[in-house]
């Protein structure tokens, strides 16, 4: 009997999940244990073992796609086994019961909207309409980058429809159907929420007017206000395409994302010559463009303002253009901007800062690291110091519940490492227990896996204090946005060489500014001060952390 596989739910946390890559095809033999896809979470990809033997009869979700947790992944089942009732949304036990979300995503019968008592419009099998893909765990809308395919062009499974930029990245989308590109429903430079209609594919002569606005006969019922809009603008976008002209007097007809290029080059749309679907201008037309000799003559002569002296030098006044460029925010920007919000503006913050020493520091690092295969960086020494602070005074090693304050009684403290999508935050567990040198090849190992998004959701979960350091590049000082749950984030600046006074004199000496965000809700003042005394000692006196 075939077994349906639901999107896992592979952290605490995780509420979606993109399927990063199948490594399981439809028609292939699985067993139990086998890996059938990575999985991305919200934290860390990870790999999704099968709990079922069989053929893989469906996929539900493609490579790239996301979907909420428990959404149909895949079907495992016996070869040549019938299924529809499963994707139908129905049991053997009860044919009654159906999903609504099933038959949307997979429509089998529809009705033709125009008439409510005609019979079901049946959606030919080899007919697909595919929708705007979810390709992050965040994704809301997607923006089509560049098609590759146009409508008429044959397309084999496989073949790369279109470059899709998400919130995180410009992704390739592929197809995993075969057939004729019949349909596109989502411009080169237009943006359309997750499951808008991308494309349809089917076979020459498919009459996709009445498949897009096809209604499903289970739905006769509901309120198909929504639906008429969306078909109407659907058929007045394929009408449009139809009659497209590349200028008309009024309008040039162009794609966006040819506009936004020229714009950015400074060519005028009624020099370029189109050679998309009814001369539409489109992205190559843009790119191959060559101007005119004329055109490249100056627009504007010199002025001169000088008429003293017909031998004075003419002042020759810039001509430009004045231009801007309003780009979208992306998913992953919003979501960090409003979890920073909610830190910021639940919890009261406020910051202390001192000046550490760092001589003996960079000293005892010179020597830790003339030992063999050891490498420990002054980073490293600020979490151990943390560490061993936070012990000391464990009122900052606390979260904040409401009614009541949690005292962490372990110490797990993160560390804030860029990647290219943004910030992430793994933790080293139990740092006070470890050594200086545990404690860089930990950092070491979390940093470089969270760069290439290897890190487990385990090991970006459950810090206690986090340390933030842009000393690498230069700055000197700065304040952080508490890591909530915690109820304190120290902020690491650049160690630099100044003069300061020593035993009555003037020498050159190296330091290092450090500040500490507290919540005030569960660090008063006076404690923070007294933790960052506390570093301050370990600091300048690494030995004490060795002992």
């Amino acid at each position: 009997m075939a077994e349906v596989i639901n999107m896992p739910r592979l952290s605490d946390t995780m509420e979606e999940g993109t399927v990063a890559k199948w490594l399981k095809k439809v028609g292939d033999k699985i067993e139990e244990g086998d890996i059938l896809a990575e999985i991305e979470t919200d934290k860390a990809t990870m790999e999704f073992e099968s709990f079922h033997e069989g053929t893989l009869l469906y996929i539900g979700i493609a490579e790239g796609n996301g979907a909420p947790v428990d959404s149909l992944l895949a079907i495992v089942g016996e070869e040549g086994e019938d299924i529809s009732g499963l994707l139908n949304g129905t049991s053997a036990e009860s044919k009654e019961e159906r999903s609504d979300e099933a038959i949307s995503e997979i429509p089998e019968a529809a009705t033709n909207a125009s008439d409510g008592g005609s019979e079901p419009v049946k959606i030919p099998d080899e007919v697909e309409i595919i929708k705007m893909p979810r390709l992050s765990d965040t994704m809301e809308e997607g923006t089509v980058a560049t098609w590759l395919k146009k409508v008429g062009d044959v397309v084999e499974e496989g073949d790369i429809l279109a470059e899709i930029e998400t919130d995180k990245a410009t992704m390739e989308f592929e197809s995993f159907y075969s057939g004729t590109l019949l349909y596109i429903g989502i411009q080169e430079g237009e943006s359309s929420p997750v499951d808008a209609v991308l494309a349809v594919i089917g076979p020459v002569g498919t009459d996709v007017n009445a498949i897009l606005n096809a209604k499903s006969s289970s739905d006769k019922s509901e309120d198909v206000s929504e639906v008429e809009k969306k078909d109407s603008k659907v058929t007045e976008t394929v009408e449009e395409m139809n009659t497209i002209s590349v200028y008309d007097g009024k309008r040039i007809f162009a794609s966006p994302l040819a506009k936004r290029i020229a714009k950015e080059k400074g060519i005028d749309l009624k020099d370029v010559k189109g050679t998309g679907e009814h001369g539409r201008i489109v992205k190559k037309d843009i790119e191959g463009y060559v101007p005119s000799p004329e055109r490249l003559q100056p627009a504007v002569a010199p002025v001169e303002l000088s008429t003293a002296s017909s031998s004075s030098a003419p002042i020759i006044l810039p001509v430009g253009e004045e231009s801007s460029e309003e780009m979208k925010n992306s998913q992953m920007r919003k979501i960090i901007t409003k979890r920073l919000a909610e830190s910021k503006f639940t919890a009261p913050h406020y910051y202390l800062t001192i000046e550490v020493g760092m001589d003996n520091a960079k000293a005892s690092r010179l020597q830790i690291n003339n030992l063999p295969d050891t490498k420990v960086s002054f980073n490293d020494m600020v979490v151990k110091a943390c560490a061993m602070a936070l012990k000391k005074h464990p009122q900052v090693n606390t979260t904040w519940n409401g009614d009541t304050t949690r005292y962490n009684h372990h110490v797990h403290v993160g560390v804030a490492v860029a990647v290219e999508e943004g910030l992430v935050v793994p933790v080293v567990k139990f740092t006070d227990q470890l050594s200086l040198t545990q404690i860089g090849a930990s950092v070491k190992d979390l940093a470089g896996r969270a760069r290439i998004k290897k890190l487990t959701p385990a090991e970006m979960e459950g810090s206690t204090f986090t340390v933030s350091n842009l000393g690498m590049f230069g700055i000197l000082e700065f304040t952080s946005i508490i890591n909530q749950p915690n109820s304190a984030i120290l902020s690491v600046g650049a160690i630099v060489e100044k003069p300061i006074v020593k035993n009555g004199e003037i020498v050159v000496g190296s330091t290092m500014k450090l500040s500490l965000a507290c919540d005030h809700r569960t660090v008063d003042g006076a404690t923070g001060a007294q933790f960052l005394q506390t570093l301050r000692a370990y600091m300048e006196n690494p030995v004490t952390m060795l002992a």
